[in-house]
């Protein structure tokens, strides 16, 4: 339980500063981000790096589990950055080619979500809250 407390602890908190910081941006409160991928911090690292963190301090970080574990978070955190991001960029362009077919042809269809992943400072932010709460927990 205890490796498991410091990755749910870390992940609420990302969320509830999420909330907040894109509360205070709109000057509303705003919980749709809670369902958004994206936003600061990221949730995704502040989970898997608190896990990774707990089993380091409880297991050592010499044992099997804290290598899975650091892995796994060092995965998900560049599928944040990297892929989800990237995915997000080609989603923009092909929402603006969407856009100039419906007005050159009047075709219509559904806008692609843009917003998929983090940026790096998103990551960072999100690895260094999900570490801190895994050390003090």
């Amino acid at each position: 339980m205890r490796f498991l407390l410091a990755a749910i602890v870390a992940w609420a908190i990302a969320q509830v500063a999420k909330v907040l910081i894109s509360s205070f941006q709109l000057r509303r409160l705003n919980l749709r981000v809670l369902a958004d991928p994206g936003g600061m911090p990221s949730s995704h690292s502040a989970i898997v790096m608190g896990l990774t963190t707990a089993i380091g301090k409880y297991a050592g970080i010499t044992s099997a589990a804290f290598a899975i574990a650091l892995i796994f978070s060092f995965v998900v955190m560049y599928d944040a950055a990297g892929v989800r991001r990237a995915a997000g960029r080609q989603a923009a362009v092909l929402n603006r080619v969407v856009q100039d077919l419906v007005h050159m042809r009047g075709m219509q269809e559904a806008e692609l979500r843009e917003l998929l992943g983090h940026t790096p400072v998103e990551v960072l932010i999100g690895a260094v809250l999900g570490i801190a709460v895994g050390l003090i927990l």
